[in-house]
């Protein structure tokens, strides 16, 4: 399977007014996915970017599509996790056992783990109820850490980075122009 770039984006934290980037994010797609998005076709950049139904159209795909995260920084498990959580929780309404198990799962992943610079943090849907996530200290994943099966959770996990309000909207506007000259074609 091929995967195509839409882009990359940045995840900045402020700290005593501030502003610390602590890691670069970009969004892969099967280019399949991009059949499945004519309806978007000739929209321009910011109609791109505002159109929520677009973002839903990819999350809900069952083509393959992955978010790589790459720490600019040092970071220790817990702290980037509790940032995480502190985006994905609210967006969990009313969780069931199924996604308190999930954000358990995705939670002990990082909670013991020293994230360096350049750690690789590979979030992979292969269908809106199921997110693989791999973690390499050194280079490219080569295996997956943990499955997160729970519809709400793997939807929260998007809406974090493409949603309404992204934790990293340098991503979201990244995407959103790379899609808006992808669809021009």
């Amino acid at each position: 399977m091929w995967i195509m770039s839409l882009k990359n984006g940045y995840r900045e934290k402020v700290f005593a007014i501030i502003g610390v980037k602590v890691y670069a994010a970009g969004l892969y797609v099967n280019p399949s996915l991009l059949n499945e998005l004519s309806p978007w076709k000739g929209k321009s950049k910011p109609e791109v970017e505002q159109d929520l139904a677009l973002f839903q159209s990819i999350y809900q795909s069952p083509l393959e599509k992955s978010l790589q995260i790459a720490l600019v920084r040092d970071v220790d498990g817990k702290t980037f996790w509790d940032a995480l959580d502190e985006a994905v929780s609210p967006r969990v309404k009313a969780p069931t056992d199924v996604d308190k198990l999930a954000l358990s799962t995705f939670r002990n992943i990082f909670q013991a783990l020293s994230l360096k610079k350049g750690t690789l943090i590979l979030l992979t849907w292969l269908e809106p109820s199921q997110m693989l996530v791999s973690v390499s200290l050194n280079g490219i994943p080569t295996k997956v850490d943990a499955t997160i099966e729970s519809l709400n959770v793997t939807k929260a996990l998007f809406d974090v980075f493409l949603g309404e309000s992204p934790v990293s909207p340098t991503l979201k506007s990244s995407v959103a122009n790379g899609l808006a000259i992808t669809l021009k074609k």
